[in-house]
């Protein structure tokens, strides 16, 4: 078996993939899975800091991002679309295929959006229904400010889409103080259960917008109000996927039990920027750095192929190249849920020296030690009274 350290999937707690072996029943005729549905969901929303209601839905984490726009989205709607990578631009596409208009509010993907940027364009232009943002841009590793740019749109009545499958857990989140609307996520990132499941947290504005539609929404699959009343009914509007759930509970809770995870993340990935730095290796971003992935450049004489094929074959780890212009360009470390642990991320590093050794890439410093004596400086900085 190979160690999965990617940006998602991640690796599964051995409690997760156990309870996905519990018995499974018919969620179309048990309440007390209604029940337990609404508990798993309660507690995603006490995760997130929100008083809204949070559904589970049963597909993997993009049909979150699919159903916010669909159920928000009438035909001629101005869309915001925020682009600093390859998901936020992606937005474009999901607002164009319900009908309505997106603008994109392109900047620099090597850094983050910047809020006083923002707010100087929305002086001019801010006629829009809502904005569709990405927390962490995972092809690049960015990460975006979502609790100062959420209330910059708020303030001009413009509701908030928040994708946060790649942060969300790893990243500090407190989604009603942020004001945003619709937040997305999925269990296979750091939420650390496997692919599958997507869930969005629904405030009163987006509910409010909801049904005050005009239109139909145009799917139903990909429909957030097929869920309404679903607890008073005690009726899905589809199957729900019995096992996954039952493993994104167990996720759900190791998540709950782990009062340092944030810190935790925050840690090992300044202590990953620390490593590739003193190594003589570039990371791709100048700001926005994330602390669920780390995104370096490929050296010079080797190739994305070489890294990736070398750490599988000789190694046992799978790290991640990129997708569209990134494509060959870079490599991803996922350093989030159930990957964020020191034990691990050290293996990967000391693969790393090993296969950049045997392809002859030099090196100014063990990317190993360097992380190892990044995280001991910060421990003992820590310790000082």
């Amino acid at each position: 078996m190979y160690k999965i350290m990617t940006p998602g999937p991640t690796q599964v707690a051995e409690n997760v993939r156990l309870a996905r072996s519990l018995p499974c029943t018919n969620p179309d005729l048990d309440e007390e899975f209604v029940e337990f549905y609404k508990e798993t969901c309660q507690r995603i929303s006490r995760l997130l800091h929100t008083e809204n209601e949070t559904l589970i839905l049963g597909g993997e984490g993009i049909l979150g991002l699919e159903a916010a726009c669909a159920s928000l989205t009438e035909p001629g709607d101005k869309v915001l679309v925020l682009d600093n990578g390859i998901y936020g631009k992606g937005f474009a596409g999901f607002v164009s295929m319900y009908g309505g208009i997106p603008k994109l509010y392109t900047t620099d993907g090597r850094n983050a959006i910047d809020h006083a940027a923002l707010e100087d364009f929305l002086e001019k232009s801010h006629d829009y229904k809502y904005a569709a943002l990405v927390h962490c841009d995972t092809p690049s590793g960015v990460r975006n400010d979502v609790a100062r740019l959420c209330p910059i749109l708020k303030r001009r009545g413009i509701l908030t889409v928040v994708d946060s499958v790649s942060a969300m857990f790893g990243e500090t989140l407190r989604a009603d103080e942020a004001g945003i609307d619709l937040l997305c996520g999925g269990s296979q990132k750091a939420a650390s259960a496997p692919p599958g499941l997507a869930f969005v947290t629904i405030s009163a504005d987006a509910k409010k917008a909801m049904n005050e539609r005009k239109t139909p929404v145009a799917s139903f699959y990909a429909n957030l109000k097929a869920f309404e009343h679903y607890y008073e009914k005690k009726w899905f509007p589809y199957t729900m996927p019995v096992s996954d759930i039952y493993g994104l509970r167990a996720a759900v809770d190791n998540l709950a039990a782990d009062p340092d995870r944030i810190s935790r993340h925050a840690s090992i990935a300044a202590a990953a920027r620390t490593a590739i730095r003193e190594a003589g290796l570039s990371l791709y971003l100048e700001s926005g750095f994330s602390n669920t992935v780390t995104v370096f450049c490929v050296p010079d004489g080797v190739t994305d192929r070489d890294i990736l094929n070398a750490l599988k074959k000789d190694h046992n780890i799978l790290l991640a190249g990129s997708l569209g212009d990134l494509s060959g360009k870079v490599i991803r470390i996922g350093h989030m849920g159930e990957n964020a642990n020191v034990p691990d991320m050290t293996e990967v590093f000391d693969a790393l020296d090993q296969v950049f050794a045997a392809q002859n890439v030099p090196l100014r410093a063990s990317l190993k030690e360097s992380f190892l004596g990044a995280l001991s400086q910060k421990s003992s900085l820590s310790q000082t009274p």
